[in-house]
């Protein structure tokens, strides 16, 4: 039976209702928070402060969170960091009952959330290769799948649901969210049990965290893959920056407007991810990620460019499809060819390595908008992911990838970059 035929394990359809429902609670807390902050405060630096508190533990945490979850049971790590936010996010929703809410307050709750994310996303990730058996085409199914609910339930459904539970109180929907963290425990709760990494060697924390970290940079196909993301968040988050500004200074569009273009990229990202298994098939993996990195560069070129909303709200769609397939190809990919015991630490190194691109992004946006004009931060973003497209193509080609693909599944010491180095010479 071929990859494309078999079926799904009984434990992914409660994996995948686990995530949907974490996601959707996600979306409540990303509409509700920063509305809730404001409610207490008007200063945009104590705003800043909370919304910044959860990407935080990502910067901080995001090596050593990837080497400890390579030390533990990856179901037991994700079925406790939900319970422990659903626990945790008690304590705003009574400060919110009492009229006892404060900024510092939030900002914690959101800096140890983030922190409970960090371990159930660096988890899951880990956790799926082992469920799927590492089939490349099962794992392409499965994060389709993944990343399409992810974006209905945290893009569409959860944000306008936290608003309209933020009017009928302020503990609302933050019970909601706690209310999605412990169905999400409940049913990861009950998955398969998958075998507990087992390092070969006892090292100390540091020095396993330095080995993932050493892992990604030394192999050219995983460095590829992380500096997608690491690159795109500079270029994507300079667009976000200026984005509203160039909506409502060039193109006219007001609030509701603004929306739309939203909905249109998160829709855009809902075909892409649909479609990213065919990409994959029809092109090969390497080249579809080329070309999934291509039409981001262009469609931001073109929405530098538009004329009206129209022409935005599609170069926006696009752009958002290049997103999406490529948010199912590159993790498909990395969790085919990464050995279990290090899967932990290579996921969290290329999150993080984004994560600390996306400070740069609003720097660079800012800066460009104030010192020449708001479309020039677009053109710049453009400009960054067509370059970045060209330097990793020759990283991520078909015969790189297929090789990769061959030698985990011969089980050739994936464990040690150099054992492939014939695929470094490679020509793509």
């Amino acid at each position: 039976m071929t990859s494309d035929a078999r079926k799904f394990p009984t434990g992914f359809g409660r994996l995948w209702t686990a995530q949907t429902v974490s996601s959707l609670g996600d979306g409540v807390l990303h509409a509700a928070l920063p509305l809730l902050a404001l409610t207490l405060t008007r200063d945009p630096m104590a705003l800043a402060v909370v919304t910044a508190a959860g990407t935080l533990p990502w910067l901080l945490f995001g090596m050593l969170g990837g080497a400890l979850v390579d030390r533990w049971d990856r179901r037991r790590t994700m079925w406790v960091a939900d319970a422990a936010r659903a626990a945790l996010l008690a304590v705003p929703a009574a400060a919110a009952a009492l009229n006892v809410l404060t900024i510092p307050l939030l900002a914690a709750v959101a800096f140890l959330l983030g922190l409970g994310g960090l371990f159930f996303d660096t988890a899951a990730t880990a956790y799926l290769p082992d469920l799927l058996g590492r089939d490349p085409a099962l794992l392409e199914r499965a994060n389709s799948r993944l990343r399409g609910t992810q974006t209905a339930a945290s893009g569409f459904a959860g944000p306008p649901a936290g608003s309209a539970l933020l009017a009928l109180g302020r503990a609302v929907p933050l019970l909601a969210d706690a209310v999605s963290f412990a169905l999400s425990a409940l049913l990861v709760r009950s998955l398969p049990a998958a075998p507990r990494p087992v390092p070969q060697v006892r090292e100390s924390l540091p020095r396993q965290a330095r080995a993932g970290a050493s892992y990604v940079f030394r192999d050219r196909l995983l460095l590829g893959l992380a500096l997608r993301p690491a690159v795109g968040n500079v270029a994507f988050v300079t667009v976000e920056t200026v984005l509203a500004l160039f909506a409502h200074d060039r193109l006219g569009i007001g609030t509701f407007g603004f929306g739309l273009l939203l909905t249109a990229e998160a829709t855009g990202g809902l075909l892409g991810a649909g479609i990213a298994s065919f990409l994959g098939r029809r092109l090969g993996t390497g080249a579809a990620l080329t070309c999934t990195a291509a039409v981001e560069g262009l469609a931001v070129l073109g929405l530098a460019a538009a004329p009206n909303p129209y022409a935005a709200g599609l170069a926006l769609a696009v752009c958002g499809a290049g997103v999406g397939a490529t948010m199912v190809l590159a993790p498909s990919l990395r969790q085919a060819i990464v050995p279990g015991h290090l899967m932990g630490r290579v996921a969290s190194t290329s999150r993080m390595l984004a994560m600390c691109a996306a400070p740069f992004g609003a720097f660079l946006g800012g800066w460009l908008a104030t010192a020449y004009d708001v479309r020039t931060p677009l053109y710049a973003a453009a400009g960054l992911l067509l370059t970045m497209t060209a330097v990793t193509s020759t990283m991520t080609g078909n015969r790189r990838v297929e090789a990769a693909l061959r030698a985990a599944a011969q089980g050739a010491e994936p464990d040690r970059p150099e054992s492939r180095e014939p695929v470094g010479r490679e020509a793509v």
